[in-house]
């Protein structure tokens, strides 16, 4: 027996039927005939019969349970990426190091609490294959996070072992700090400081970061939140002499980072290292007025000029910066200016009001916008009169989007162009911080910060290389 399907024209009209048919024989004939027509049977049962048929094997899905099996998909790929840094490596093959890959992949995937990673996001992932680890709840998350930071010395400089397959390393490394506030405060190393949050009466830690020229994380580290910035320079150079056993150092950081004190050690007989940073608009102007730089050098091609101590100073302008610098500083006038004449106004409009509250208003204002050396104010029968200043405008404008990058490394070994270049490889760190900060860290208590020092150097490498 065959199923046999077969299609006609009428018209305009299609007309399509299933049978089934047999084959016998009248004498030496083969012949053909009917058994049933199928055509109004349902397609499946059509498609079951015509196997059984050819002596195949059909299935019933009635009565079959479906279920979806764990996720393993993303872990594998963390796990494959882990791998090729060597993050895997250096953790180890212990049960710790196992738990501390869950915690990476947990953070990553579900950033949420270890309650949640312990008692329901593992519920969904294929962790016992993946990871080869079972039987672990909360606290034994917790108590990883101990081990990560006991261990993170030694985990930082295995990775940068594989990284570089040498311990004699020649390397430019890019370092800076951010800072990060907590809503409790109680937190040993939370304290009160600088906050770039702009979190009034919040507490903060302080993190430093450092990377290698190409982005790759190094170390990471976690100050007190009153730690001003220089103040955490001398530490990681300690690290990279010691830990690292780097011989020689080329030490990148912003002007608020490196200062004399930072440059003196860099170059002290300890180190014999040299820097990259940049210098302030009022050492700029100092140089400016020594004759050492002038006004006419910075242009938007890259200058290079060399200084007294044969320290060199690169140059440039960026012209999109100074106009947006310069838009700024008409928009902060204009700001001032129509703050002025509402004063007036209600000092016209109230009799009684008190000229001096008005006059303490408007000095408050122009320091806020920070116009004191632009703008000045009279007071004349309750009428406030105010003078811009243009050539203090044009002044400041002189400088605006310029920038200096100081440095001692010499020419023959990091070039004008690959100097500057450097320098601005400081916005991998700032990204660094972006991805850890916005999209991947939520550093809360004591325990967190534990396991930031691991995580956040994870979640920065994966970010910036994959």
């Amino acid at each position: 027996m065959f199923i046999q399907r077969t299609q006609r024209k009428t018209k305009d009209k299609v007309y399509h039927s299933v049978v089934l048919m047999e084959n016998y024989r009248e004498g030496k004939k083969v012949r053909h005939r009917t058994i049933a027509t199928l055509t109004k049977w349902p397609k499946d049962i059509v498609y079951d019969l015509e196997k059984l048929l050819k002596g195949k094997a059909v299935a019933s899905i009635e009565g079959m349970e479906l279920s979806n099996g764990k996720t393993f998909g993303a872990i594998v790929a963390i796990k494959q990426v882990a791998k090729r840094l060597g993050i895997e490596q250096a953790l180890g093959n212990s049960k710790q190091a196992k738990l501390a890959m869950v915690q990476i992949a947990g953070r990553i995937i579900a950033q949420q609490s270890r309650n949640y990673i312990a008692k329901q996001w593992v519920l969904n992932q294929d962790i016992e294959n993946v990871f080869k680890v079972s039987n672990f709840n909360e606290d034994s998350l917790y108590a990883n996070l101990d081990w990560l930071t006991k261990n993170q010395g030694q985990i930082e400089k295995k990775v940068f072992k594989h990284r570089y397959k040498s311990e004699k390393i020649k390397q430019i490394f890019l370092y800076d700090v951010t800072s990060s506030y907590f809503e409790g405060t109680q937190n040993e190393l939370a304290k009160f400081g600088y906050n770039r949050d702009k979190k009034k009466g919040k507490m903060q830690i302080v993190v430093g970061l450092m990377l290698d020229s190409y982005g790759y994380p190094l170390t990471i580290e976690v100050f007190e939140g009153n730690t001003n910035d220089t103040k955490t320079v001398s530490p990681q150079l300690k690290k990279l002499k010691e830990m690292f056993g780097i011989e020689r150092v080329i030490f990148v950081g912003d002007k608020g980072m490196i200062k004399y004190s930072q440059i003196e050690e860099i170059i002290s007989d300890n180190y014999k290292w040299d820097y990259l940073t940049t210098i302030t608009k009022e050492q700029t102007n100092t140089l400016i007025n020594k004759g050492i730089l002038r006004l006419s050098l910075f242009e938007d091609e890259i200058i290079e000029v060399e200084g007294e101590d044969k320290e060199r100073y690169i140059l440039r302008k960026n012209k999109y910066r100074a106009q947006e610098i310069s838009t700024n500083r008409g928009a902060r006038i204009k700001k001032a200016m129509d703050f002025i004449q509402i004063k007036t106004k209600h000092l016209k409009e109230h009799p009684k009001a008190k000229t001096e509250v008005a006059m303490r208003n408007i000095d408050e204002k122009i320091a806020q916008l920070k116009l004191k050396e632009i703008i000045s104010v009279e007071l004349n029968e309750r009428v406030f009169n105010a003078g811009i200043d243009e050539q203090e405008v044009e002044g400041q404008g002189q400088l605006d989007g310029c920038y200096v990058v100081k440095t001692s490394v010499p020419k023959e070994e990091v070039p004008t162009q690959v100097a500057h270049d450097r320098y601005k490889g400081l916005g991998l760190v700032e990204f660094a911080f972006r991805t850890m900060k916005t999209t991947m860290e939520e550093l809360r208590d004591y325990y967190e910060i534990s396991w930031t020092k691991l995580a956040m150097l994870f979640c920065a490498i994966t970010r910036q290389k994959t």
